[in-house]
């Protein structure tokens, strides 16, 4: 018999990693039928999008408002035609704000639910855990720690790895990647990415670019390259013309990969694309920034766990679940014990041009740090790379069967 399996995707990072997930179950059910929200890597594995993931990339608290009642009437269409279809099993992916309601309410009416992508709740959420529980049967962890940590919570998970990690190389060849491109095979090639997000572009995109003309200015010689998503490429391109850089910068569509195998330093958003360097092997400062009243309010609704918000620098540390020490202010991380920051993290007001480019040429400076650096991340690539279509096929078989 050949499985119908609905999934939802929320966003560009949530769109790959279910596109790898698609390959592995297509491994294991040939005819399987795949039907729901997902965007351009679900759709070239045959996954039938009822409606594109662009309606649901959204993220923040003010911004998320306008969209509100759009978001409503797709949920409760998505749920009648789901509740009607009865799908052999739901997979969310990620997006635990739109997908644990939305799970919880399937495995209500008796349909199997499955969560793709622990919710990081030992960084930011821990009371994602109590709806997490009542919303999955299983969650599919991609990181080692996260399946005791679920279990002590209660809720049923396997680690199968990260699907990246098995589909990006381990020696990536920046020449050939260069080639690729575009661009000249010597010199400095500086990688922005600003975010998969129409909002995290806008607060991000003008600091990069113009961090981009302070670099130039002390390194004459730099290109630069910023892969895009399609629709923010006419976003990407205007702030490119502002910025002055003229034939130095490349705007691209896609190719983020290809742009980070080809650089030697990243300016990057927080997000799925540091993994995505840090796999890659190569240096990186990480930013982020929204707007002061959502902030605000995430640091209200939310409390902070760890002193990181950087996958790289999580992944890299001693113990990343261990939480916050009793009666430590949660603003003053450099007080937090065996903390080390293996890449620089800049927070909105600190994400600064200028402090953005001194961190850029800072690596630049130092190849000693960088060859340390590449050690760090190449062991952090083979404990993320196990046989993860395998392993996700194994699982979901399993959830089947009961």
């Amino acid at each position: 018999m050949n499985p119908f399996f609905a999934m939802v995707a929320a966003e560009a990072s949530g769109d790959l990693l279910a596109g790898h997930l698609l390959d592995a179950l297509k491994g294991r059910w040939p005819g399987l039928r795949a039907a729901g929200i997902g965007g351009a890597q679900m759709a070239a594995r045959g996954f039938d999008a009822w409606w594109p993931i662009e309606q649901l990339s959204v993220r923040g608290y003010l911004e998320v408002l306008p969209r509100l009642p759009a978001l409503w009437l797709m949920y409760r269409r998505l749920i009648q035609r789901l509740l009607a279809g009865r799908p052999d099993l739901f997979i969310g992916v990620d997006a635990p704000d739109f997908n644990f309601v939305l799970e919880a309410r399937l495995k209500a009416g008796g349909i199997k639910t499955l969560h793709f992508v622990s919710p990081s709740f030992w960084a930011w959420r821990p009371k994602k855990l109590l709806k997490l529980r009542r919303a999955a049967d299983h969650v599919l962890c991609l990181f080692p720690f996260e399946p005791d940590l679920l279990a002590q919570a209660g809720i049923a998970a396997t680690y199968v790895g990260h699907p990246l990690a098995g589909a990006l190389a381990f020696d990536p060849d920046p020449a050939a990647a260069r080639r690729a491109l575009g661009l000249a095979g010597q010199g400095t090639v500086v990688a922005l990415l600003p975010g998969s997000r129409a909002a995290e572009v806008k607060y991000l995109g003008s600091r990069f670019f113009s961090a981009a003309a302070l670099i130039r200015q002390a390194l004459p010689a730099t290109q630069f390259i910023a892969p895009a998503l399609p629709h923010l490429l006419p976003v990407m391109q205007a702030a490119a013309r502002a910025s002055g850089l003229g034939d130095a910068l490349r705007v691209v569509p896609g190719q983020s990969h290809a742009a980070l195998a080809a650089c030697d330093v990243a300016l990057i958003a927080s997000g799925t694309a540091t993994l995505e360097a840090a796999l890659l092997g190569r240096p990186m400062v990480i930013a982020y920034a929204m707007p002061a009243l959502s902030r605000w309010l995430m640091l209200l609704l939310h409390e902070r766990q760890l002193p990181w918000i950087g996958l790289p620098n999580i992944l890299c540390a001693p113990r990343p679940w261990q939480r916050r020490p009793a009666g430590m202010d949660p603003h003053r991380w450099s007080d937090w014990p065996d903390a080390p920051f293996v890449v620089p993290e800049l927070i909105q007001d600190a994400a600064t041009p200028a402090a953005l480019a001194r961190a850029a040429l800072d690596w630049l400076a130092a190849p000693e740090k960088i060859a340390q650096l590449k050690q760090r991340f190449a062991a952090l690539h083979r404990e993320l790379n196990l046989d993860t279509a395998q392993l996700t096929a194994d699982a979901i078989q399993k959830i089947l069967a009961r």
